[in-house]
């Protein structure tokens, strides 16, 4: 744990060959990580432009290009994995996840197989299968769940998302009879990219929606306590120049948590962010927001839509570049 009063993690955003075998073992060392997380936009980035995938790459001749991003991806995810394994064996986090093919976002049954699949050719046990939170992830999440596959459910803007998401672990834990650790991935600042210059505009606050939301979003996990299950702040990183690098941090600390952040803003928080509580916000602050929002005729739940779908976009695009390429 980062803050072990708290029960708050810091996990790393990244994944890619080199930084495995030096500065993210720097970072585990030091105490400053002990998760991480991967989905096919970070993939993307990795294979296809560092040069440390060309050896591998070149002797994946015959395959098709699913089966050598397989290859590839699940070689950097074992690595982690082995390089995280003391910490879970200690209980504390040491989890790495990798996402299921975004193109099956929709298939419950596909999405099943493909989780059982990678976790059994993965073959450790600190792995989670990441599935996007859409009618088909619910079906599939408590389907690995009650398996004993650790879940990470990704995509979350909504409440009522991550509480489709909480019923599915509660199910698929009491189908399997023990703990599974599972986290529900928030989506933080894509909400407020997608606002802050229309409500600059409007004199309401900005780099607020994105905390409210996901503050109401915790709490909400929080209060349905499914054995195994935290909530996850992940999209951490600022594109606001006049925000702190490790504002989505610091205004995110919170009890039984998981950060998931890039690189760089992990190392500013740890530089220069504080480490007091900032979850729960009250009901009655976070309403006085949104009630701004809809007075200014924003209908937010359209913006949560929008942001759903843009972001299973994204990693259906970055999966598609990298089977191009390949």
């Amino acid at each position: 744990m980062y803050i072990e009063e708290l029960k708050f993690s810091l996990w790393a955003d990244f994944i890619e060959r080199d930084y495995l075998d030096n500065e993210f073992k720097d970072l585990i060392n030091a105490g400053t990580i002990n998760g991480a997380t991967s989905n096919p936009a970070i993939f993307k980035s990795a294979i296809l432009t560092s040069l440390a995938y060309k050896k591998q790459l070149a002797s994946l001749d015959g395959l098709s290009a699913k089966e050598k991003y397989e290859a590839v991806a699940i070689y950097d995810i074992q690595k982690a994995a082995d390089i995280l394994r003391p910490l879970f064996d200690k209980g504390d986090d040491g989890y790495v996840s990798i996402e299921v093919d975004p193109y099956l976002c929709d298939d419950a049954e596909a999405t099943i197989a493909e989780g059982k699949r990678l976790f059994s050719q993965i073959d450790r046990p600190n792995v989670m299968i990441k599935v996007p939170a859409t009618k088909a992830g619910y079906k599939a999440m408590e389907a690995l769940t009650s398996e004993g596959i650790p879940v990470n459910a990704t995509l979350i803007f909504k409440k009522s998302q991550a509480i489709a998401c909480a019923k599915a672990f509660e199910s698929g834990v009491k189908a399997n009879g023990a703990k599974v650790d599972t986290v529900i991935s928030i989506f933080v600042s894509r909400v407020d990219r997608a606002l802050d210059a229309q409500l600059s505009e409007l004199n309401i606050e900005v780099a607020k929606s994105g905390i409210y939301n996901t503050a109401d979003i915790y709490a909400a996990i929080e209060s349905m306590n499914v054995l195994g299950c935290r909530a996850l702040f992940a999209s951490t990183g600022v594109k606001d120049d006049s925000l702190a690098a490790h504002y989505y941090i610091e205004q995110l600390l919170a009890y039984n948590s998981v950060n998931t952040a890039p690189i760089d803003t992990i190392k500013a928080y740890v530089q220069n962010g504080g480490k007091d509580k900032a979850l729960p916000i009250s009901q009655e602050i976070i309403a006085a927001h949104f009630e701004k929002i809809k007075a200014a005729d924003i209908d937010f739940e359209a913006v949560l839509d929008k942001q759903i779908k843009d972001g299973l976009d994204a990693f259906k695009d970055a999966f598609q570049e990298i089977l191009e390429a390949l």
